[in-house]
């Protein structure tokens, strides 16, 4: 499979259509008050990097995003890919991509919260596969139990 990735907007429809998507899988998961989801206005804040995995044909095939909190900490948030491509490693390029930029900003520690339900094992194993163990709360998040944290150390 062919891909190409690149920081893009988020403000673009078929990066609206994802996160829709992606929102609507995670809703019945847990409870809404710990789901902790960026919308696509605030995946474009200049804090938030969003790459965006396409085809050569341009057909988006999956989204991820690097938000940098400052003092070397950054949050992998949004990932997601349509489920006809995964398998193909789009979702381990995208987390790939997003750990390159974190080294590149000088970002020391890369983390990222997650549901802990069912359901979520397909984003726990990419995580674990791309070298991110568990860890307590990350953040400001509440150690709720509904939460599964990761980090990965980049430096």
């Amino acid at each position: 499979m062919s891909v190409a990735i690149s920081a893009e907007t988020p403000l673009q429809d078929d990066v609206r259509a994802m996160v829709a998507a992606l929102n609507a899988y995670l809703q019945p998961l847990s409870p809404r008050e710990f789901q902790f989801q960026l919308t696509v206005e605030e995946m474009a804040d200049p804090s938030v990097v969003t790459f965006v995995a396409r085809e050569p044909n341009g057909r988006h095939l999956g989204m991820a995003s690097l938000k940098d909190h400052g003092g070397g900490v950054g949050e992998v948030k949004r990932m997601f890919t349509w489920p006809e491509v995964r398998g193909n490693g789009v979702g381990a390029m995208l987390l790939k991509r997003v750990e390159e930029l974190a080294r590149r900003k000088g970002i020391m520690r890369l983390v990222l919260e997650t549901g802990e339900a069912p359901g979520f094992e397909a984003a726990w194993r990419i995580y674990e596969r791309g070298g991110f163990r568990r860890c307590g709360a990350v953040l400001d998040y509440p150690d709720s139990g509904w939460s599964r944290f990761y980090e990965k150390m980049l430096g």
